[in-house]
């Protein structure tokens, strides 16, 4: 594929892990098969969309660095059977089943309908060296001996805690990578099997969007999404800046507010008039709370605003992983 031979060479430059298998398998698996967008995006380094949704939201596959790092940290074997959550178009699928060889399998488990029709036409026309297959997410609740062990889980997207129903399959020394943590940031956490215990490493910081593409499509003034939104921005600033105690009272309690607020508030549109907007029971409540929020608010936004890392960009200073933004970026 043209001008993927000089991005991998960059990637390494700038300290991405990238063994020979790696490197091979992003080289002989063509990404032009798995999105119709523009693949100069990728080809600097970037995230590039695969599909839009009915309703909008975009699905991307994870900027190369990204992808490379946790092929790294995943540490496959030839055979391995490899369980991916979310398929990212079916492209990391591709790469897993190039590293695996032929007595390989790589369960694809995708929560959306849209995403899992793509990603199972795009697979159906790769010519695959072992197994590929492409489920629905409730697949995971009667897996039956033929899917166990497995050796190894990829999350795509970002969870608060480990499906029950997944950690389950994971065989005797296998383990589960992933971002755990909230909508703005998680942990990379490589969570290991042993006995009945999981031993977790964390490998970094890292910011994806939902496992869950429904949380992806929800309204930004949905009142949970923002409390969600809130919760996790609250944790990260408090690392490192103190908050007055009042602050925090007063933060805390907006957070439950918008929690007790129903499911079913109607949503806002550019057709929304003025007295619809200003009754609107979020906007109301930020409203009201808005003498010691606006100061807050532009901390806030400097955290939700998230500046993506291209070490692979031909444009980026020599920084190496540790220069830039500090976090891993899909």
């Amino acid at each position: 594929m043209r001008g993927i031979s000089d991005l991998l060479e960059r990637l390494r430059e700038s300290g991405v892990p990238m063994d020979d298998c790696i490197a091979y398998a992003m080289q002989s698996v063509d990404i032009e098969d798995f999105t119709d967008f523009d693949i100069n995006t990728f080809l600097m380094d970037r995230p590039i969309p695969f599909l839009s949704t009915e309703n909008g939201t975009t699905k991307t596959i994870s900027a190369p660095h990204m992808i490379a790092t946790l092929l790294h940290h995943l540490e496959v074997l030839e055979g391995h059977h490899v369980l991916v959550l979310g398929s990212k178009g079916g492209y990391i699928a591709a790469l897993l089943d190039s590293m695996l060889g032929p007595r390989g399998a790589v369960t694809v488990v995708e929560p959306h309908p849209e995403v899992r029709r793509h990603t199972s036409q795009r697979l159906d026309i790769f010519e695959s060296m072992g197994e590929l297959r492409v489920l629905p997410i409730d697949f995971l609740e009667v897996m039956d001996d033929e899917f166990r062990p497995v050796d190894r889980v990829l999350i795509t997207g970002a969870i608060k805690e480990l499906l029950p129903d997944v950690g389950n399959l994971v065989g005797e020394g296998g383990f589960v990578l992933g971002p755990f943590g909230g909508p703005v940031h998680q942990r990379l956490l490589k969570r290991e099997r042993q006995g009945d215990e999981w031993l977790d490493t964390d490998l970094g910081g890292v910011v994806f969007g939902p496992m869950d593409l429904g949380e992806a499509e929800r309204s930004s003034l949905d009142p949970q999404n923002l409390a969600e939104l809130l919760e996790d921005v609250l944790r990260l600033v408090s690392e490192i800046i103190e908050i007055e105690d009042e602050t925090l009272v007063r933060l805390e309690s907006l957070i439950a507010s918008l929690r007790e607020l129903p499911l079913d508030i109607p949503d806002l549109d550019e057709e929304s008039t003025e007295d619809e907007i200003m009754e609107h029971p979020v906007i109301e409540l930020l409203l009201m709370e808005m003498d010691w929020l606006g100061p807050m608010w532009p901390i806030f936004e400097d955290f939700l605003s998230v500046e993506i890392a291209s070490p692979g960009s031909p444009d980026e200073d020599e920084y190496g992983m540790a220069g830039g933004h500090k976090d891993l970026i899909p």
